[in-house]
């Protein structure tokens, strides 16, 4: 992979919700390189051993954004399609139906996704507690209390940069292309 102009570096030097938000920022557009000008097949391409596809891993992160900032952050419903799954019947339905959508639905999805998700994130910083806002839903183990904006987007850092390291995998499986 050659193309990275579409990628910003974040700042040396900058407040702390600037520089957290540019790492999200910068990982989001690092997945976006590493699935671009793909085909629905090459997006459906899985490796030996591994359920994984590019464009299921493209829909889990459009439904792990919704789930942290929409569902967790301000306990609202999901975004569609997600609001509509029944999730009891298939857990990991993002994954596997993600092969029945072609690439520019599944680049929609993530891109509205991220979307919504900075939206909300901006409402936070500018109306509410900045990164010290705290989110709906409390942490499933007991008495750990509710998740901080600053956890949600470090934890969703922590997402990307463990998915594009997959997605490294994968598309050099299916053409070779490798990046940083």
């Amino acid at each position: 992979m050659t193309q990275t102009a579409d990628r910003i570096d974040p700042p040396l030097h900058a407040d702390e919700a600037t520089t957290v938000r540019a790492f999200l920022a910068y990982q989001r557009d690092t997945f976006r390189w590493k699935t671009a000008g793909l085909t629905r097949e090459q997006l459906a391409t899985r490796l030996p051993s591994s359920e994984m596809t590019l464009g299921g891993m493209m829909k889990h992160l459009a439904l792990v954004e919704s789930s942290w900032f929409s569902e967790d952050l301000l306990g609202q419903p999901l975004i569609a399609p997600f609001d509509g799954v029944d999730w009891s019947a298939d857990r990991d339905w993002e994954w596997h139906s993600a092969a029945d959508d072609s690439p520019e639905e599944l680049r929609a999805l993530f891109d509205a996704s991220a979307a919504a998700s900075d939206r909300i994130i901006d409402e936070a910083i500018v109306s509410g507690d900045g990164l010290d806002t705290l989110s709906v839903v409390e942490a499933r183990r007991p008495g750990l209390g509710r998740f901080s904006l600053r956890w949600i987007l470090l934890h969703m850092i922590e997402e990307y940069a463990r998915h594009n390291g997959h997605a490294d995998l994968i598309r050099e499986s299916i053409d070779g292309l490798t990046g940083e």
